[in-house]
């Protein structure tokens, strides 16, 4: 039976989200698959350059920066990156030659950018020809050397945007497989009870208003705050729910807050997916993640594109657009107006019509790599 390896790591959520739900989906379809988590921060520790400089991991430095909100420019720390993945290219090949020696999986899966090349010549060096499969949790490339590297793999896209990139690139038509969307986590298809009145009756909610979920991943922003004290002060009918993630500093400040209608203030939670169910519309950053999530749950989204979107999501807005299922805004001090404005039923039916069950789809996907790949 098969040994696969998913490679991900902990520069934002996203990354260990899906591969997380990958090995449950595939531990429910192929149970006789081993199936390995691999993170990569923790095989290259010993060449992380930021680390043996600073004390802290590069994955962190960039986690700081996000829960800081200190994004703006982010384009051009991309270049520096490359370069520090470059000179150190042939330690890492070498490492992960090491690492695999002896123990290389009959498939690699990376769930991650900026490393892929990295990663095909290390599994190469001990397994000669071996499969390798690039699954974008991004909704598109951004190129060069982010996602999508001209070299002899497979690639996994949840977009037309990402297929057209890759096949841009030189990728045979038969190598570029298109999933249905990002990947979610399989409690994001369970059934939820029909009488959201009464669920948000013990929540203190009112089962007759608009209910907005604000998420900001799993560390929350202070542009929550921002984004609470507009809409106290403003005459809109309706209540929200402050997902606050790890950042209990944000979750006593929300706390604090008098609303003219009820809210709910939260911290990290697995129940996304059901406070997603009793809410109309999603407010947040637009990463493919929470963006997906709210899409699959119906939820209209409001998103901001401004200088401090980090690059690889900015084409998550212009999908957003393209398919009418939410506002962006260029700041979200137009947060109320854009409420307003938002078709909440017009934008849900929308969402209704796209379907994403990637990560059912995608086990099947990787086991005919294997089939192809002998």
């Amino acid at each position: 039976m098969p040994t696969l390896d998913l490679v991900f790591f902990d520069a934002g959520g996203g990354h260990r989200a899906a591969a997380t739900a990958l090995k449950q989906s595939l531990a429910q379809q192929y149970p006789e698959w081993t199936v390995r988590l691999l993170n990569l921060q923790e095989s290259l520790d010993a060449l992380d350059i930021v680390r043996r400089v600073s004390g802290v991991r590069m994955q962190d430095v960039y986690n700081q920066l996000l829960r800081k909100g200190w994004t703006i420019g982010s384009e051009l720390l991309i270049r520096p990156m490359h370069l520090l993945i470059r000179l150190n290219h042939a330690a890492m090949v070498r490492s992960l030659a090491e690492r695999w020696d002896g123990d290389a999986p009959d498939l690699l899966v990376s769930l991650i950018p900026n490393f892929n090349r990295v990663l095909l010549e290390g599994y190469r060096r001990v397994r000669p020809g071996g499969p390798m499969v690039t699954i974008l949790t991004d909704l598109a490339d951004f190129p060069p050397h982010f996602w999508i590297e001209p070299q002899d793999q497979w690639f996994i896209c949840g977009t037309q945007r990402a297929v057209d990139q890759a096949l841009a690139l030189g990728h045979p038509a038969r190598r570029v497989l298109r999933a249905s969307g990002m990947i979610l986590h399989p409690r994001f298809y369970e059934e939820f009870p029909s009488d959201r009145a009464s669920a948000r009756r013990r929540l203190g909610l009112r089962e007759d208003l608009p209910t907005g979920l604000v998420l900001f991943g799993g560390f929350g922003s202070m542009r929550m705050v921002d984004i609470a004290e507009r809409i106290a002060v403003s005459d809109l009918a309706i209540q929200l729910i402050f997902i606050c993630g790890r950042n209990e500093r944000l979750r006593a400040k929300l706390s604090e807050f008098t609303f003219p209608h009820p809210a709910v203030v939260e911290g990290f939670t697995d129940e996304i997916p059901r406070y997603m169910h009793l809410a109309d519309f999603f407010i947040g950053k637009p990463g493919p993640g929470s963006i997906s999530e709210a899409i699959h749950m119906r939820l209209p989204v409001i998103v901001e594109r401004n200088a401090w979107t980090l690059p690889q999501e900015r084409y998550n807005t212009e999908w957003v657009e393209e398919n009418k299922v939410g506002v962006v805004v260029s700041s979200f001090d137009q947060i109320v107006e854009a409420i307003r404005r938002l078709p909440i039923e017009e934008y849900r039916a929308n969402a209704a019509r796209l379907t994403n069950r990637a990560v059912f789809e995608i086990p099947e996907m990787l086991a005919g790599i294997l089939r192809e790949a002998g």
